[in-house]
Parts: structure tokens; C-alpha cells; sequence
């Protein structure tokens, strides 16, 4: 018997589930990032303080619209059982503390992330990195629902690429932005200011940049569902083999640019 059977179902079927509540309210501090960037010109390391919520307030939109979408092929019994509720809850909780700092720093014009000069913003870090794992576990449990849910309007090839993209989201998020937390920055090696960027992502050019690899990671959950979806419309039999040969080399390009990071190489060299 799963936690699916022993759930008690509650019924809403005419109210928004949590995770298209929380996509509406995440464009809440997309909205404001990018409003008051108009009116306050102050930066930190030469960037502009509220690129950061900015970029985060987009990620998460897209984070949270994503499940949101796959909420809606589950079924009732799913969306409205006790560990989906669970989940919701904790996810919405860590979201709330993750981007309240994130604002709260920038309007105090100082880093959220790699900030110790005092106790406060060490223990403050250590708790984003706390909520930063219960976001990507939240994705890992939505995954193990939606390959649980006989009900749910899935498609084989969908169900395994939810199944296997939210997983590996979660595995390799894991993985990178652990290893990106403990490093105390993004960069292997010495990115001097002013060198030169990738365009739009501000990857470094000329030493090793650990984002590529945590973008790869964490874009699993919309990359490998987006291949089970095409290959359903196409009714393709071996789907669900070609997403698992597909979760196999988007693992592998992933640790690949883990690796390439590593030994202080840029994904793009630009000198």
C-alpha cells in the first residue's frame, strides 16, 4: 500500500491547486524586481543589486508553473493527497524565506550568497541552503507522484520523462549546487573584473563557472518531460526507452560541464 492509497483525498476541484497559486504569487517579486531596478542604481561587485532576485524570481516562476502544468494531468486522489499537500506546504515555505532574503539583502545593497562577515549571514546562508533542498526535494516527490498515479492523463513516454526529469533535477541539483555551496562561489579559478562573460548569463569566459552545469541540472525537469510529450504526439512506441537513453546523455552532458568547471575551463572561452 502507497502513501497515495492511505491519503485522504480533500476535495477542491473548483480552487487552484497550491502550485498554480504559487506560480501567480511568484510573479509578485518578478514584478518588483523589476520595477524598483528602475529606481535604484546601486550595485554590488559591479552588478546591480536586484539582478539577482531578478533572476531568481524568473527561475522559480518557471520552477513552480512547470509542476503546476504537471498537476493538472494528475489525478484528483493525487493532486489532493496528504503527501502532495505536505509537499506544497514546505515548498511554499522555503520559497517565502529563500526570496524574502534574497530581497531583503539587496535592499540593504549586500550579497545573499557567500556572505560571511558575520554570524547572522553564515547562519542566514546555511538556511538557504536548507531551503534551496527542499525546493529541488519538493521536484523529487512530484516525479515519484505523477510514476505512481494509475489516474493521472499521462502518456508513457510523458510519465517517464516527469518521472526520470524531476529525479535527475533533484539528483544533480544536489550534486552541483552542493558542491557550488561548499566552493563559496560560482568560479573554479580567478575570474578578474571586467573579464569578459557569456551574454544574457554572465558565465565566465576565462575560468571555470560552475552555473552551466547547475543550469543543466536543474532544467532537467522541463527538458526530459518536453521529450516524453513530443514522443507521446508522435506515438512512438520505444518512448519511454529513447527518454531513458535521452536521461542518460543529458546526465552525462550535465557531469560533463560539472567536470569541465572542475578543472578551471570555461564553457565558452573568450580570450
Amino acid at each position: 500500500m502507497s502513501l497515495l492509497d492511505v491519503a485522504t483525498p480533500i476535495n477542491r476541484p473548483d480552487t487552484p491547486t497550491q502550485f498554480h497559486t504559487l506560480t501567480v504569487v511568484s510573479l509578485i517579486p518578478l514584478v518588483f524586481a523589476i520595477a524598483w531596478a528602475f529606481v535604484d542604481a546601486r550595485t554590488i561587485d559591479g552588478v546591480h543589486v536586484w539582478v539577482k532576485p531578478l533572476k531568481f524570481a524568473v527561475s522559480l516562476t518557471l520552477f513552480f508553473a512547470t509542476i503546476a502544468v504537471v498537476e493538472r494531468y494528475l489525478s484528483e486522489t493525487a493532486r489532493s493527497s496528504k503527501i502532495m499537500l505536505a509537499t506544497g506546504w514546505a515548498v511554499s515555505l522555503a520559497y517565502l524565506f529563500e526570496l524574502g532574503y534574497l530581497i531583503y539583502m539587496a535592499a540593504q545593497a549586500e550579497k545573499s550568497h557567500f556572505n560571511d562577515s558575520t554570524p547572522w549571514h553564515e547562519a542566514m546562508y546555511v538556511l538557504m541552503g536548507a531551503g534551496a533542498v527542499t525546493l529541488v526535494a519538493g521536484v523529487g516527490v512530484v516525479g515519484w507522484v505523477a510514476k505512481r498515479d494509475s489516474g493521472a492523463s499521462l502518456g508513457a513516454g510523458l510519465r517517464e520523462g516527469i518521472w526520470l526529469g524531476f529525479l535527475f533535477a533533484f539528483l544533480l541539483t544536489l550534486l552541483v549546487a552542493g558542491y557550488l555551496g561548499s566552493n563559496e562561489g560560482a568560479y573554479v579559478g580567478l575570474h578578474p573584473e571586467g573579464a569578459p562573460t557569456v551574454p544574457l548569463m554572465g558565465w565566465s569566459g576565462v575560468t571555470g563557472d560552475l552555473r552551466p552545469a547547475h543550469f543543466m541540472s536543474i532544467h532537467a525537469m522541463q527538458a526530459l518531460p518536453l521529450l516524453g510529450w513530443w514522443l507521446d504526439r508522435r506515438d512512438d512506441s520505444g518512448a519511454v526507452i529513447k527518454v531513458r537513453l535521452a536521461t542518460l546523455a543529458y546526465t552525462a552532458l550535465t557531469l560533463g560541464l560539472f567536470a569541465l568547471a572542475l578543472l578551471g575551463q570555461p564553457l565558452i572561452p573568450m580570450q
